[in-house]
């Protein structure tokens, strides 16, 4: 009989109590104790099993599971008496930052402490101990909510002395979703502040502890050692791009294809592959999401399980605002195609409106994309990646994304869209002056032709937004060459019954154009002088089947001809 799924329980010891469904990642514990590095930080997409990952570790080396085998017993870790000894034998401080999501400083700082005082509720025994001074169960007591900064700062490395003498073996940490909070304080402009605070806290409970056995940090992003780790030279770092521990988070092909044959679905891993595979981790290819695949086996129904819990504001903002160059690469991966790259892996936020090419990693991080391969170029070795998207299901994701930039104005934009196949400019006008009202100040338009504003950053959102309305039925380009020149929009029809369009997007220059009228002309008349349409002859599309249309803008006004 199959095991009881549970949905979003992340507790080892309710699964394995309650014979839960669970896929053995134990071998983790085996590969972490004897790599026996003193700090290591391990990041991976959300919802990948992180924090399951870490309660496993909790329950297997807390002493306060001592005697409790029985929650590893038929696991791998099980099979060897050398790790069997270790179960139980420390004192473990497991503490969370998942929930450090506040939009200002001192809210966060507050989370952060509250968080350290859960930690020290677990050893409520520390208080009453005989073997500590009046003086430190003084110091113990202190740490409240209403602790200073120092204090917090010092509270782990502290909880670790104290927990050396008491049970005379030195303390294991474990923090998950480390950079949660870091995430929040770019996002709402208090980066520099938190970060201070931050490092000196990793510092001294990392760096500065002589009571600490080692340490393990989770969480999505690798933040750079500039920002938060200046301190720390011992820390390991594991991403998504590293060998080490690569199938001891997210499930293997085997993990599902076994899985959906105990559930009875053995018959639908080829569309459960399309839908949920395509993560890879250093070497190891083909690892699927977890949550996806749970969610999958519970409900049998395909779905976005996965897309739909996540919070895309960071990289749909970075999407939104940057370059032309970044806009195109996003446009050849929703076609399908691979994109070559280089990057830093290591996330510097209160670097990334300066560096464009950081949103590569942090989608890489987020999951969204996938490394098919990794080049490595020049005496320096400067590495670059060939990137697609993951899955069906990320490519959902992305789709979502770019609907909801035009959100404030849906249903004018599917209106616009059907009036652009028909070819009703009419309708075309009133729709376009719709959407530009609601969503040009978003993708800053500007008023004049220049570099500084860029509005071809509005243009090229709006094409990904017709790649999404339109994919099944048009190959969408833009800013590709053709016949003398480049055009901004092209739609290549996937079949026979379509009509081709070329679209020219003007800004109107008032030194040459008294009226918007005058600006559309002139971006006609660029579609045929630079003829345009030679890609489109080249593919066996002839004229009567292609359509020319001249955007021409005024800040939030549009005239369509």
């Amino acid at each position: 009989m199959a095991q009881s799924i549970s949905i979003g329980k992340q507790d080892f010891a309710f699964l394995r109590e309650n014979n839960c469904f669970f896929v053995d990642k134990t071998n983790f514990i085996k590969e972490w104790w004897d790599n026996v590095d003193e700090i290591t930080l391990l990041t991976r997409p959300r919802r990948f099993g992180k924090t399951l990952n870490m309660s496993m570790l909790n329950c297997f080396f807390s002493n306060k599971y001592a005697d409790r085998g029985d929650l590893f017993e038929g696991l791998s870790i099980w099979k060897e008496e050398k790790y069997r000894s270790l179960q139980g034998k420390y004192p473990v401080i497991f503490l969370s930052f998942a929930d450090v999501k506040q939009t200002n400083y001192k809210d966060a700082i507050q989370k952060i402490k509250n968080c350290i005082v859960e930690a020290y509720r677990n050893f409520p025994q520390l208080i009453t101990w005989d073997g500590f001074s009046e003086g430190e169960r003084r110091q113990i007591m202190a740490v409240t909510s209403e602790m200073d900064d120092v204090t917090a700062q010092d509270a782990l490395k502290n909880l670790s002395a104290w927990l050396e003498h008491y049970y005379g073996k030195k303390a294991i940490i474990l923090l998950d979703e480390y950079d949660t909070p870091m995430q929040e304080a770019y996002v709402h402009g208090y980066w520099e502040q938190f970060t201070a605070f931050i490092r000196s806290l990793f510092n001294a409970s990392f760096k500065t502890n002589p009571y600490l056995e080692r340490a393990l940090m989770t969480g999505v992003t690798r933040v750079s050692k500039e920002s938060i780790f200046s301190d720390l030279n011992n820390l390991r770092v594991i991403t998504t791009t590293s060998d080490l521990y690569a199938d001891c988070f997210g499930f293997t092909e085997k993990e599902v294809f076994d899985a959906l044959d105990n559930y009875g679905m053995g018959d639908k891993k080829e569309i459960v592959k399309q839908w949920y595979d395509g993560f890879t981790f250093g070497q190891y290819h083909d690892i699927y999401n977890p949550w996806s695949i749970t969610n999958y086996l519970k409900e049998k129904k395909l779905y976005p399980y996965w897309a739909s819990t996540s919070s895309n504001g960071l990289v749909s903002n970075l999407i939104q605002a940057a370059s032309a160059d970044i806009k195109e690469k996003m446009e050849d991966l929703l076609n399908g195609k691979e994109i070559l790259v280089t990057f830093d892996e290591q996330i510097v936020f209160d670097q990334l409106d300066q560096d464009e090419n950081a949103i590569w990693s942090l989608m890489l991080a987020s999951g969204y994309l996938n490394v098919n391969d990794v080049e490595y170029r020049g005496t320096l070795l400067e590495p670059w990646y060939r990137l697609c998207i993951t899955n069906l299901e990320t490519k959902s994701m992305f789709s979502g994304m770019f609907r909801g930039w035009f959100k404030a104005s849906h249903a004018n934009y599917n209106g616009f869209v059907k009036a652009l196949l028909q070819g009703s400019l009419k309708e075309m006008n009133i729709y376009m002056n719709d959407v530009a009202l609601a969503t040009f100040s978003t993708f800053d338009t500007g008023k004049q032709p220049s570099k500084k504003s860029e509005p071809e950053r509005f243009y090229h959102g709006f094409v990904l937004g017709l790649l999404v309305e339109l994919r099944e039925r048009y190959e969408i380009k833009s800013n590709r060459e053709s016949g003398y020149g480049r055009y901004d929009v092209m739609l290549v029809p996937l079949n026979e019954s379509d009509t081709a369009i070329v679209i020219e997007f003007k800004v109107q220059d008032h030194e040459t154009e008294k009226t918007l009228q005058d600006t559309v002309q002139m971006a006609l008349r660029q579609i045929e002088d630079k003829n345009y349409d030679a890609d489109l002859i080249a593919l066996g599309i002839g004229s009567d089947r292609i359509r020319h249309y001249g955007f021409a803008f005024e800040g939030k006004k549009v005239l369509i001809g």
